[in-house]
Protein backbone atom coordinates (compact mmCIF):
# COMPACT_ATOMS: atom_id res chain seq x y z
CA UNK A 1 0.00 0.00 0.00
CA UNK A 2 1.42 3.40 -1.01
CA UNK A 3 1.77 6.11 1.61
CA UNK A 4 1.92 9.27 -0.49
CA UNK A 5 2.59 12.55 1.31
CA UNK A 6 -0.09 15.24 1.15
CA UNK A 7 2.43 17.94 0.24
CA UNK A 8 5.80 17.75 -1.53
CA UNK A 9 8.57 20.37 -1.44
CA UNK A 10 10.68 20.80 -4.55
CA UNK A 11 14.07 22.50 -4.31
CA UNK A 12 15.08 23.81 -7.73
CA UNK A 13 18.71 23.26 -8.77
CA UNK A 14 18.58 23.99 -12.50
CA UNK A 15 20.33 27.38 -12.46
CA UNK A 16 23.32 25.83 -10.71
CA UNK A 17 23.40 22.16 -11.64
CA UNK A 18 22.04 22.88 -15.08
CA UNK A 19 24.65 25.32 -16.29
CA UNK A 20 27.72 23.96 -14.51
CA UNK A 21 27.97 21.06 -16.96
CA UNK A 22 27.57 23.11 -20.16
CA UNK A 23 30.75 23.67 -22.15
CA UNK A 24 29.48 27.09 -23.20
CA UNK A 25 29.33 29.85 -20.60
CA UNK A 26 25.89 31.34 -21.19
CA UNK A 27 25.36 35.09 -20.76
CA UNK A 28 24.46 36.14 -17.25
CA UNK A 29 21.40 38.02 -18.54
CA UNK A 30 19.89 34.77 -19.83
CA UNK A 31 20.43 32.98 -16.54
CA UNK A 32 18.94 35.91 -14.63
CA UNK A 33 15.85 35.69 -16.84
CA UNK A 34 15.46 32.00 -16.05
CA UNK A 35 15.89 32.50 -12.30
CA UNK A 36 13.38 35.35 -12.31
CA UNK A 37 10.85 33.17 -14.14
CA UNK A 38 11.38 30.34 -11.65
CA UNK A 39 10.81 32.81 -8.81
CA UNK A 40 7.23 33.32 -10.07
CA UNK A 41 6.28 29.63 -10.17
CA UNK A 42 5.65 29.00 -6.48
CA UNK A 43 8.99 27.30 -5.86
CA UNK A 44 10.26 28.27 -2.43
CA UNK A 45 13.96 27.44 -2.84
CA UNK A 46 16.13 28.07 -5.90
CA UNK A 47 19.83 27.25 -6.05
CA UNK A 48 21.24 30.20 -7.98
CA UNK A 49 24.84 29.02 -8.41
CA UNK A 50 27.91 27.75 -6.62
CA UNK A 51 31.00 29.20 -4.98
CA UNK A 52 33.57 26.72 -6.23
CA UNK A 53 36.95 26.82 -7.95
CA UNK A 54 36.42 28.91 -11.12
CA UNK A 55 39.28 27.11 -12.84
CA UNK A 56 37.45 23.80 -12.49
CA UNK A 57 33.91 25.12 -12.99
CA UNK A 58 34.25 28.40 -14.94
CA UNK A 59 30.50 28.42 -15.63
CA UNK A 60 29.95 29.43 -11.98
CA UNK A 61 32.60 32.15 -11.80
CA UNK A 62 29.98 34.94 -11.84
CA UNK A 63 27.72 33.54 -9.12
CA UNK A 64 28.26 36.55 -6.84
CA UNK A 65 27.11 38.85 -9.65
CA UNK A 66 24.02 36.69 -10.20
CA UNK A 67 22.99 37.19 -6.60
CA UNK A 68 23.28 40.96 -7.03
CA UNK A 69 21.07 41.10 -10.11
CA UNK A 70 18.21 38.62 -9.66
CA UNK A 71 14.75 39.88 -8.67
CA UNK A 72 13.84 38.44 -5.30
CA UNK A 73 10.29 37.32 -4.56
CA UNK A 74 9.22 37.36 -0.90
CA UNK A 75 9.09 33.87 0.56
CA UNK A 76 11.61 32.42 -1.89
CA UNK A 77 15.04 31.38 -0.61
CA UNK A 78 17.95 31.89 -3.02
CA UNK A 79 20.73 29.48 -2.12
CA UNK A 80 24.15 28.39 -3.34
CA UNK A 81 26.48 25.41 -3.24
CA UNK A 82 29.98 25.29 -1.76
CA UNK A 83 32.35 22.38 -1.27
CA UNK A 84 34.83 23.78 1.25
CA UNK A 85 35.38 26.47 3.86
CA UNK A 86 36.59 28.97 1.26
CA UNK A 87 33.41 28.56 -0.77
CA UNK A 88 31.28 28.98 2.36
CA UNK A 89 33.09 32.22 3.20
CA UNK A 90 32.44 33.49 -0.33
CA UNK A 91 28.74 32.71 0.08
CA UNK A 92 28.65 34.60 3.38
CA UNK A 93 30.28 37.61 1.75
CA UNK A 94 28.07 37.65 -1.35
CA UNK A 95 24.92 39.73 -1.74
CA UNK A 96 21.87 38.32 0.06
CA UNK A 97 22.67 34.62 -0.22
CA UNK A 98 20.21 32.52 1.77
CA UNK A 99 22.61 30.21 3.58
CA UNK A 100 21.49 26.57 3.74
CA UNK A 101 24.32 24.79 5.58
CA UNK A 102 24.89 21.26 4.35
CA UNK A 103 27.03 18.26 5.17
CA UNK A 104 28.52 16.11 2.40
CA UNK A 105 29.43 12.42 2.57
CA UNK A 106 30.96 10.18 -0.09
CA UNK A 107 30.80 6.39 0.08
CA UNK A 108 32.81 6.45 -3.18
CA UNK A 109 36.39 7.42 -2.37
CA UNK A 110 37.21 8.04 -6.04
CA UNK A 111 34.32 10.45 -6.52
CA UNK A 112 35.16 12.22 -3.28
CA UNK A 113 38.68 12.87 -4.53
CA UNK A 114 37.44 14.08 -7.93
CA UNK A 115 34.72 16.31 -6.50
CA UNK A 116 36.41 17.57 -3.32
CA UNK A 117 40.13 16.79 -3.60
CA UNK A 118 39.84 14.75 -0.41
CA UNK A 119 39.28 11.10 0.46
CA UNK A 120 35.90 9.98 1.72
CA UNK A 121 37.35 9.53 5.23
CA UNK A 122 38.86 13.01 5.13
CA UNK A 123 35.52 14.43 4.02
CA UNK A 124 33.80 12.68 6.93
CA UNK A 125 36.12 14.34 9.39
CA UNK A 126 35.81 17.71 7.68
CA UNK A 127 32.09 17.64 8.45
CA UNK A 128 32.90 17.97 12.15
CA UNK A 129 34.74 21.19 11.32
CA UNK A 130 31.87 22.37 9.11
CA UNK A 131 29.35 21.90 11.91
CA UNK A 132 31.49 24.05 14.22
CA UNK A 133 31.96 26.64 11.47
CA UNK A 134 28.22 26.82 10.80
CA UNK A 135 27.56 27.20 14.53
CA UNK A 136 30.19 29.94 14.74
CA UNK A 137 28.40 31.87 11.98
CA UNK A 138 24.98 31.35 13.58
CA UNK A 139 23.59 28.74 11.19
CA UNK A 140 22.06 25.32 11.84
CA UNK A 141 22.73 22.44 9.47
CA UNK A 142 19.89 22.23 6.94
CA UNK A 143 20.63 19.05 5.00
CA UNK A 144 23.08 16.14 5.05
CA UNK A 145 23.84 14.33 1.80
CA UNK A 146 25.25 10.91 1.03
CA UNK A 147 26.37 10.98 -2.61
CA UNK A 148 26.50 8.10 -5.11
CA UNK A 149 24.13 6.25 -2.79
CA UNK A 150 23.37 3.45 -5.27
CA UNK A 151 26.41 3.24 -7.49
CA UNK A 152 29.44 5.02 -8.88
CA UNK A 153 30.78 5.10 -12.43
CA UNK A 154 34.30 4.79 -11.01
CA UNK A 155 33.80 2.16 -8.29
CA UNK A 156 30.69 0.27 -9.37
CA UNK A 157 27.77 -0.68 -7.08
CA UNK A 158 27.82 0.92 -3.64
CA UNK A 159 26.77 -1.46 -0.84
CA UNK A 160 23.75 -0.19 1.05
CA UNK A 161 25.53 -0.78 4.36
CA UNK A 162 28.29 1.65 3.33
CA UNK A 163 25.66 4.32 2.73
CA UNK A 164 23.93 3.57 6.02
CA UNK A 165 27.28 3.87 7.82
CA UNK A 166 27.53 7.46 6.60
CA UNK A 167 23.98 8.22 7.72
CA UNK A 168 24.74 6.66 11.11
CA UNK A 169 27.79 8.92 11.38
CA UNK A 170 25.51 11.91 10.69
CA UNK A 171 23.10 10.87 13.43
CA UNK A 172 25.93 10.41 15.91
CA UNK A 173 27.51 13.74 14.93
CA UNK A 174 24.23 15.60 15.48
CA UNK A 175 23.90 13.97 18.91
CA UNK A 176 27.49 14.84 19.85
CA UNK A 177 27.13 18.46 18.76
CA UNK A 178 23.63 18.81 20.19
CA UNK A 179 22.20 20.10 16.93
CA UNK A 180 18.82 19.33 15.32
CA UNK A 181 18.81 16.47 12.84
CA UNK A 182 18.91 17.86 9.27
CA UNK A 183 17.05 16.45 6.31
CA UNK A 184 18.80 13.22 5.30
CA UNK A 185 19.24 13.35 1.53
CA UNK A 186 19.88 10.22 -0.48
CA UNK A 187 21.69 11.36 -3.63
CA UNK A 188 21.72 9.15 -6.72
CA UNK A 189 24.48 11.28 -8.19
CA UNK A 190 25.26 9.07 -11.17
CA UNK A 191 21.87 7.53 -11.90
CA UNK A 192 22.39 3.99 -10.63
CA UNK A 193 19.19 3.72 -8.61
CA UNK A 194 16.06 1.76 -9.49
CA UNK A 195 12.63 1.84 -7.81
CA UNK A 196 13.18 -1.24 -5.65
CA UNK A 197 16.62 -0.06 -4.52
CA UNK A 198 15.09 3.32 -3.68
CA UNK A 199 12.44 1.69 -1.51
CA UNK A 200 14.97 -0.56 0.23
CA UNK A 201 17.19 2.41 1.07
CA UNK A 202 14.34 4.52 2.42
CA UNK A 203 13.03 1.57 4.42
CA UNK A 204 16.46 0.97 5.96
CA UNK A 205 16.81 4.65 6.84
CA UNK A 206 13.37 4.63 8.43
CA UNK A 207 14.33 1.59 10.49
CA UNK A 208 17.46 3.44 11.64
CA UNK A 209 15.70 6.74 12.45
CA UNK A 210 11.89 6.58 12.16
CA UNK A 211 11.35 10.30 12.77
CA UNK A 212 13.97 11.54 10.27
CA UNK A 213 12.82 13.61 7.31
CA UNK A 214 14.21 12.02 4.15
CA UNK A 215 14.90 13.85 0.90
CA UNK A 216 16.01 12.62 -2.51
CA UNK A 217 18.41 14.04 -5.08
CA UNK A 218 17.71 11.98 -8.19
CA UNK A 219 19.28 11.91 -11.63
CA UNK A 220 17.52 10.71 -14.76
CA UNK A 221 20.76 9.46 -16.30
CA UNK A 222 19.30 6.18 -17.52
CA UNK A 223 15.63 7.11 -17.75
CA UNK A 224 14.52 5.97 -14.29
CA UNK A 225 14.30 9.38 -12.63
CA UNK A 226 10.50 9.66 -12.50
CA UNK A 227 10.09 5.96 -11.69
CA UNK A 228 12.50 6.40 -8.78
CA UNK A 229 10.69 9.54 -7.66
CA UNK A 230 7.38 7.65 -7.70
CA UNK A 231 8.93 4.90 -5.58
CA UNK A 232 10.13 7.48 -3.06
CA UNK A 233 6.72 9.16 -3.02
CA UNK A 234 5.12 5.80 -2.28
CA UNK A 235 7.36 5.58 0.79
CA UNK A 236 6.23 9.00 2.00
CA UNK A 237 9.26 11.09 0.94
CA UNK A 238 8.21 14.75 0.73
CA UNK A 239 11.33 16.64 -0.42
CA UNK A 240 13.05 16.38 -3.78
CA UNK A 241 15.84 18.29 -5.46
CA UNK A 242 15.21 18.65 -9.18
CA UNK A 243 16.09 20.75 -12.21
CA UNK A 244 13.78 22.60 -14.58
CA UNK A 245 13.66 20.96 -18.02
CA UNK A 246 15.88 18.15 -16.71
CA UNK A 247 18.96 20.38 -16.84
CA UNK A 248 22.24 19.51 -15.28
CA UNK A 249 24.53 16.92 -13.87
CA UNK A 250 27.87 16.64 -12.16
CA UNK A 251 30.91 17.50 -14.32
CA UNK A 252 33.04 15.06 -12.31
CA UNK A 253 30.75 12.03 -12.63
CA UNK A 254 32.61 10.39 -15.49
CA UNK A 255 29.70 10.22 -17.94
CA UNK A 256 30.72 9.90 -21.56
CA UNK A 257 28.07 12.39 -22.70
CA UNK A 258 27.12 15.59 -20.87
CA UNK A 259 23.41 15.24 -21.65
CA UNK A 260 23.37 11.81 -19.97
CA UNK A 261 23.66 13.35 -16.52
CA UNK A 262 20.45 15.39 -16.25
CA UNK A 263 18.64 15.73 -12.94
CA UNK A 264 15.08 14.53 -12.57
CA UNK A 265 12.92 17.11 -14.32
CA UNK A 266 11.04 19.52 -12.03
CA UNK A 267 7.96 20.10 -14.18
CA UNK A 268 7.58 16.37 -14.93
CA UNK A 269 7.83 15.60 -11.20
CA UNK A 270 5.35 18.35 -10.30
CA UNK A 271 2.95 17.06 -12.96
CA UNK A 272 3.17 13.56 -11.47
CA UNK A 273 2.43 14.88 -7.99
CA UNK A 274 -0.57 16.84 -9.20
CA UNK A 275 -1.93 13.79 -11.05
CA UNK A 276 -1.59 11.81 -7.80
CA UNK A 277 -3.48 14.49 -5.87
CA UNK A 278 -0.36 15.68 -4.02
CA UNK A 279 -0.13 19.42 -3.37
CA UNK A 280 3.04 21.31 -4.36
CA UNK A 281 1.82 24.95 -4.45
CA UNK A 282 3.64 25.26 -7.79
CA UNK A 283 2.03 26.74 -10.92
CA UNK A 284 2.73 24.10 -13.57
CA UNK A 285 2.09 26.42 -16.52
CA UNK A 286 4.59 28.98 -15.24
CA UNK A 287 7.10 26.19 -14.60
CA UNK A 288 6.63 24.93 -18.17
CA UNK A 289 7.28 28.47 -19.45
CA UNK A 290 10.53 28.53 -17.46
CA UNK A 291 11.51 25.15 -18.92
CA UNK A 292 10.91 26.45 -22.45
CA UNK A 293 13.10 29.43 -21.58
CA UNK A 294 15.84 27.06 -20.38
CA UNK A 295 15.69 25.12 -23.63
CA UNK A 296 15.95 28.35 -25.62
CA UNK A 297 19.02 29.39 -23.62
CA UNK A 298 20.75 26.01 -24.07
CA UNK A 299 19.91 26.02 -27.77
CA UNK A 300 19.07 22.32 -28.13
CA UNK A 301 16.20 20.01 -27.07
CA UNK A 302 16.14 19.23 -23.36
CA UNK A 303 14.93 16.10 -21.60
CA UNK A 304 11.67 17.34 -20.06
CA UNK A 305 8.45 15.76 -21.34
CA UNK A 306 5.68 17.98 -19.97
CA UNK A 307 7.44 21.12 -21.24
CA UNK A 308 6.84 19.84 -24.78
CA UNK A 309 3.34 18.41 -24.35
CA UNK A 310 1.79 20.62 -21.66
CA UNK A 311 -0.31 19.49 -18.72
CA UNK A 312 -3.83 18.07 -18.83
CA UNK A 313 -5.87 20.81 -17.17
CA UNK A 314 -6.67 22.64 -20.40
CA UNK A 315 -8.00 19.43 -21.94
CA UNK A 316 -10.05 18.63 -18.88
CA UNK A 317 -11.59 22.13 -18.91
CA UNK A 318 -12.42 21.80 -22.60
CA UNK A 319 -14.20 18.45 -22.25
Amino acid sequence: MSDFPKFVEFREEGPREGFQIEKKIHPIEERIELIDMLSETGLKRIQVGSFVNPQKVPQMADTAELFKRIKRVPGVRYTSLWLNDKGFRKALAAHQVDIDPRLLFYPSDTFSRKNNDASSIEMREKQREWVKLYKQEGHAVDTAYVMTAFGCNFEGPIPQQRVLDDFRFILDLCTEENIPLPILVVADTMGWGNPEAIKRMIGALRDMKPDARIGMHLHDTRGLGIANLYAALSMGVDMFESSVAGLGGCPFAGHGHARAAGNVCTEDAVFLCHELGIRTDIDLDKLIAAAVCAEKIIGSPLMGRVMHSGGLDKYRKAS
